[in-house]
């Protein structure tokens, strides 16, 4: 699907694109890759990476602008939609900036998509739109309901889908570079010893949005099957001679991480690696042709990290960090 044509990627300077952007072009070898970011520095930076490359250009830009949107997606076939104010204290000290960018960005993508003709969308979402309890939570679940509405909007011509998973092992800001840094101190803060957290690399996120243009009929939420793992577990990996402090859980964290929540049991189908939430509106989710052989959940069902049924281990999250320890925290 991806062959040879145009994508843009907004907020395409993150640790998302830096992943997205090199395994699409060997894989799928697109005309071109549009990083769409406002920030000419980490635009600057990426641009090293891909010199001689003419597949990838580079556009500044902000997803509150649309008009800058417009003149962006010219000839665009599909757009992954990265852009987002992301870290929960950032958001709840600037709560009006997070809504600009993460409510406000997201309808001005779904106008301008659907009056440039793109084909499909896939928006990225977070655990945390998921019965959300702080502000970046609750503007994803905004965003969600956006992106799902956006295709009574677009008639069936623009397609959007979302794709849902949590932290990212190894990203900017997650727990594993951080307890690298600190575990050189012989000391590592755990804010709450019963706490567990879903593990999902770079690839597999990329793997999940691959997906979703290829799969969806529009409406869609995917959420990838992955392992959890208790958060003493990810510090013991990371140095287990290191002493473990318990600090108490921080203001808008959750003890346990939930991508799909009760009141979704309905809507949602089982797949081998996935799971879809299909759309509550205009009678979609009926739609055989958007289940596609997915056997229904349980009533009840709910997927979160201390639910789960595959957990990582101590070994295997070491073996991960030993081959990935020179991008660890650097995208």
């Amino acid at each position: 699907m991806l062959e040879n044509s145009t994508i843009l990627v907004t907020g395409g300077t993150g640790s998302f694109g830096n992943t997205f952007v090199p395994m699409t072009l060997e894989k799928y070898n697109p005309k071109k890759i549009i990083i769409y970011s406002r920030d000419e520095m980490k635009q600057w930076n990426m641009a090293k990476k891909f010199q001689g490359d003419d597949r990838v250009r580079f556009f500044i830009g902000d997803v509150r602008d649309k008009d800058r949107l417009y003149r962006a997606l010219n000839g665009v076939d599909y757009v992954v939609h990265a852009a987002a104010t992301k870290i929960v204290p950032t958001a709840e000290y600037n709560p009006f900036e997070c809504i600009k960018t993460n409510v406000n960005g997201a309808m001005n993508l779904i106008d301008a998509c659907i009056d440039s003709g793109v084909k499909r969308v896939v928006a990225l979402s977070t655990d945390k739109a998921s019965s959300p309890v702080n502000l970046y939570g609750a503007t994803k679940l905004c965003s969600d309901k956006v992106f799902i509405a956006g295709n009574s909007y677009s008639g069936g011509t623009t397609r959007f889908a979302v794709v849902r998973y949590g932290n990212v092992m190894g990203s900017r800001g997650s727990v594993i570079p951080y307890f690298l840094e600190t575990a050189k101190s012989g000391k590592l803060t755990i804010t709450d010893k019963r706490m567990t957290r879903f593990m999902i690399s770079l690839e597999q996120g990329v793997e999940l949005v691959w997906h979703a243009f290829d799969d969806m009929e529009g409406g869609e939420i995917y959420v990838k099957k992955i392992p959890s793992m208790n958060i003493c577990d990810i510090a013991t990996a990371v140095d287990a001679s290191a002493e473990q402090i318990e600090i108490g859980i921080r203001p808008g964290e959750k003890l346990h991480e939930q991508m799909i929540g009760v009141e979704d049991a309905h809507f949602t189908y089982e797949y081998p690696e996935h799971f879809k939430i299909l759309p509550q509106i205009c009678e979609w989710g009926s739609v055989d042709t958007m289940i596609k052989g997915g056997k229904r959940v349980p009533e009840g069902f709910s997927y979160t990290s201390d639910n789960n049924k595959e957990w990582m281990s101590i070994e295997q999250l070491q073996r991960w960090i030993d081959n990935n320890k020179v991008k660890i925290g650097s995208i």
